[in-house]
């Protein structure tokens, strides 16, 4: 079974690339982001409480998000494996993934780093804002959540190669080579 974590800051390009890795290995794609739209969209209680941290650029706690994965994770059941996008944001939700995975006999294979400048991430994220809509994607909450991606997130890198499962990759340029080199970090881990 093939579980990977792909990385990023937002606006690096995890569900881009999430959907061509999901292609080539055919893993079941647990997006965390689209998960909580979904539960904010329905209105249900879950959806309200994320919507309150969504929208102040923060973090969903992570008890409540790993309650979500366990649930969704066993609904999943994929053989192939998962491509877990958005999740784990923190070295504490690391840690439970790693334990929720061993409870299931599996355990990540590979951590995809996707490393792109920030400048590119602001006018990625902007763009995404006017073309979805979505509103979170404006310049203020986009700078609280790299705020947070830096001092809660990026910690992660470390403690993935600690495990030996991380993998930077340049996020940046043809979507052709990144897709490759992301392949390529897939197939020899």
């Amino acid at each position: 079974m093939l579980n990977i974590v792909i990385f990023g800051a937002p606006g690096s390009g995890k569900g881009t690339q999430s959907a061509r890795i999901v292609e080539k290995y055919g893993l079941t794609h647990i997006s965390t982001g689209d998960v909580l739209r979904a539960e904010m969209k329905k209105g249900s209680e879950l959806g309200i409480i994320a919507k309150q941290y969504i929208d102040q650029g923060q973090l969903i706690p992570d008890d409540l998000m790993i309650h979500i994965l366990g649930e969704v994770l066993d609904k999943a059941a994929n053989p192939q494996g998962v491509i877990f996008d958005g999740f784990p944001r923190t070295i504490p939700q690391a840690e439970a993934l790693k334990t929720l995975l061993a409870e299931r006999g599996q355990e990540v294979a590979v951590m995809l780093d996707l490393e792109v400048p920030e400048e590119l991430l602001m006018t990625r994220l902007i763009n995404r804002g006017k073309e979805s809509g979505r509103a979170d994607d404006n310049e203020e909450t986009i700078q609280k959540r790299l705020q947070v991606y830096h001092t809660q997130s990026a910690p992660l890198i470390d403690w993935y190669k600690k495990e030996g499962k991380h993998r930077l990759i340049k996020g940046y340029g043809e979507l052709e080579q990144i897709a490759a080199d992301l392949f390529e970090a897939i197939d020899h881990s």
